[in-house]
């Protein structure tokens, strides 16, 4: 009997992912349990079990398809035994006629003929490209037709190697004037490399820009005397990471900070639904980690009851997961206020982009010893710029000047976090 390896539910508004790579592959001997393809998601990345015992008879989605929730990944054959799946692939090609036919006949049965043969990559270019798929021969798994096979039958040459789909332009090009050929001409295409983005980095971008479309964003910015947080840390930091076995960073204090001043102005700590305001009365602070494949903002739930070690370890572990990799789904869903720190990368200043649908996000910055003037005398302080990226619909410029003036006092009197609780 042949089992479909179907795309599970991938977590909270996450509809689409795309194959990574498969960790078997077909004629392979699997178990109920083992993981048998990785997926990529716009959040995180997750591996498909195999859900019974068996041989992978079909790799059904290539890898680097996109697919989505319920789509048929590729299919196990629970018929066959353990010696017959050990067996080298040339005798496994030596199945009965009866063995053969049952496999297409029940491929055949389970999912149409046209969605079986062909990817949906390739779909899309023979629709673009007037192509007639029946005259496409396949070279993927089970004969299914992919965007390769689609390039080779409109260059017309079934034995020649397949080029890039970029180059299947430029015969066109001779319909272009010759100042509109010289425009479009990639002069130094041999020293170029091009490198398809993951589908993070396509989503980071596509987010990104959303924010700026859709928000009417502005940013205000302060600047912050750490002389205090410093002298405290060095005096209190090694009875702390002795009592609690984490070190005393910035992030914490940082942490207190926002939250005190989400508290003052709510606003801020809101999101906006069609033509209503959803203010927040929880503190999930997001605290944005830089990552190998791009930013990634794993959330701190409840931070308003977590203590300065608590957010510390926290911390710690989320942006541990996030360099092997491990972050979960539930580890980066919601938030309603964000931090992010471009100053452990030496960044002096800059103008965050907000984490859509929050209104809100704080930019801190390198710290550097400038010259200021304190009770009428120069002297040299520890000071850092930090910048509050601002949703203008429903936070107005004043609110968001006072909420940044809120957090340098905390930040530079940190007692008072203690006393305004």
């Amino acid at each position: 009997m042949a089992v479909e390896i179907k795309v599970p539910e991938l977590g909270e508004s996450v509809v689409e992912a795309t194959v990574a790579r498969w960790l078997v592959k077909a004629g392979d001997v699997v178990k109920a349990g083992d993981a048998v393809v990785a997926l990529e998601t716009d959040k995180v990345d997750l591996e498909v079990p195999a859900t019974t015992d068996g041989v992978l008879a079909s790799i059904v989605a290539e890898e680097g398809q996109d697919v989505q929730i319920g789509d048929v990944l590729g299919t196990i054959n629970t018929a066959a035994s353990a010696g017959e799946e050990a067996q080298p692939a040339g005798d496994r090609g030596r199945r009965t006629s009866d063995e053969r036919e049952a496999q297409p006949a029940t491929e055949k049965s389970e999912t149409p003929a046209a969605s079986e043969r062909v990817t949906p990559v390739a779909k899309r270019m023979a629709q673009d490209e007037g192509v007639d798929l029946a005259g496409v021969s396949g070279s993927g798994a089970g004969g299914r037709v992919t965007k390769e096979d689609v390039v080779r039958h409109l260059r017309g040459r079934e034995d020649e190697p397949v080029q890039p789909a970029v180059q299947m332009a430029q015969p066109q090009m001779s319909a272009f004037p010759a100042a509109a050929q010289a425009i479009f001409a990639r002069p130094n295409a041999e020293r170029e490399t091009r490198v398809k983005l993951s589908r993070r980095r396509r989503t980071i971008a596509a987010r990104l820009v959303e924010a700026q479309q859709t928000a009417a964003m502005l940013t205000t910015f302060n600047e912050i005397d750490m002389s205090a947080v410093m002298d405290l840390r060095q005096r209190r930091r090694q009875s702390f990471e002795e009592q609690f076995g984490v070190r005393l960073g910035f992030m914490s204090f940082f942490t207190k900070a926002v939250i005190g001043a989400l508290k003052a102005f709510p606003q801020i700590n809101a999101e906006i639904e069609g033509d209503e305001m959803i203010l927040k009365h929880y503190y999930d602070i997001g605290i944005a980690v830089g990552a190998e494949e791009g930013l990634v903002v794993p959330v701190l739930r409840d931070a308003d009851r977590m203590s300065f070690a608590e957010i510390e370890a926290k911390i710690r572990e989320l942006g541990k997961k996030s360099q092997e990799g491990a972050l979960s789904l539930n580890d980066l869903q919601g938030g309603s206020f964000t931090i992010t720190n471009g100053g452990v990368f030496g960044s002096l200043l800059s103008t965050p982009i907000l984490n859509p649908p929050q209104v809100g996000i704080l930019g801190l910055h390198k710290i550097e010893e400038r010259a200021v003037v304190v009770a009428g005398e120069i002297v040299i302080r520890p000071m850092m710029y930090v910048a509050l990226s601002y949703d203008h619909r429903i936070v107005d410029g004043r609110e968001a000047v006072q909420f940044l003036v809120k957090v340098k006092d905390l930040i530079e009197d940190p007692e008072r976090m203690l006393l305004e609780g």
